[in-house]
């Protein structure tokens, strides 16, 4: 967090909510549940971002542990297992709703494109899990729906909003990390050192 700090001294104000999601993603991962993400434009170029730091290792390699590469060893030759095993990564399960394309413009097309990821949400959330929400105005009535069905289903909700205080999202959320930023822009790019830090820490925390 102090690294953070000192590169970008204005997410000082939501320090408290950022280390709040950081121990919320650390619990959801022991449980063991997943981290489900949604937004719009940018911000959903964002959940596939934080998908790509979670399903892999970001800053470090995440070597399997050894009952896992036993288990390579079950079902094929030696080098092979030893191949793969030497390749494969330790992962933090986790789905960005955004890339589920068929599901999304099928659920819009025929029922609701407010409720799409209101209905990934129920159908591939859990209690173990979390939701996190990306939406810069706060008040994006597809990512609000899926908050509130996350929050029915009893999963712990994280939103990424800007500066405005008492959004829809914000009224939603467990948490909620407010970018110290009012243009879209701008609360898009503090995004961005706010998720690489949440996703550093869970893999300094859990690997």
């Amino acid at each position: 967090m102090t690294e953070l700090l000192i590169r970008y001294p204005q997410l000082s104000l939501c320090k408290e909510d950022i280390l709040k999601a950081a121990d919320a993603m650390e619990a959801c991962y022991k449980k063991g549940g997943k981290i489900l993400l949604c937004g719009n434009g940018g911000s959903a170029a964002d959940c596939e971002h934080i998908s790509g730091e979670l399903l892999k290792g970001f800053l470090s390699k995440r070597p399997l542990q050894y009952d896992d590469r036993n288990k390579l060893y079950d079902v094929m030759a030696y080098d092979e297992a030893t191949s793969m095993s030497n390749k494969l990564q330790r992962a933090v399960p986790c789905i960005p709703l955004t890339s589920l394309s068929a599901s999304i413009t099928a659920f819009a097309n025929d029922v609701d494109p407010n409720m799409a990821f209101a209905q990934l949400t129920y159908a591939l959330g859990g209690d173990k899990d979390i939701l996190i929400g990306l939406s810069t105005s706060g008040n994006s009535e597809n990512v609000v729906n899926a908050l509130k069905v996350a929050k029915a289903m009893g999963m712990v909700t994280i939103a990424f909003t800007g500066n405005k205080p008492n959004t829809e999202c914000s009224r939603v959320a467990d948490i909620t990390i407010h970018a110290p930023a009012s243009e879209t822009y701008l609360i898009q790019e503090l995004h961005l050192p706010i998720y690489h830090y949440l996703c550093a820490e869970l893999e300094r925390r859990v690997f």
